[in-house]
């Protein structure tokens, strides 16, 4: 499986969940802060999503946490 990339802020309780989520499912992942870099950010707002936890893999993107879609994704 793909490494995941999960967007995040600093301060988000449902950026720790999904983190937790994917650490408990033994899915290896990236994390990008958007509130420690600019970049993060801006790749973010390219994207047209305005909120994180922001969580890609392959080609799925999955706002939130939003656990029907992990399972989806991580099982196909």
């Amino acid at each position: 499986m793909e490494k995941a990339i999960v967007y995040t802020s600093t301060n988000c309780p449902h950026c720790r969940q999904v983190k937790s989520y994917l650490s408990e499912k033994g899915v290896e992942y990236e994390e990008r802060n958007i509130e420690t870099n600019e970049a993060f950010a801006q790749e973010v707002w390219d994207m047209g999503i305005r909120a994180v936890p922001l969580t890609l893999i392959g080609d799925e993107r999955i706002s939130g946490m939003n656990k029907t879609k992990f399972e989806k994704v991580l099982n196909a």
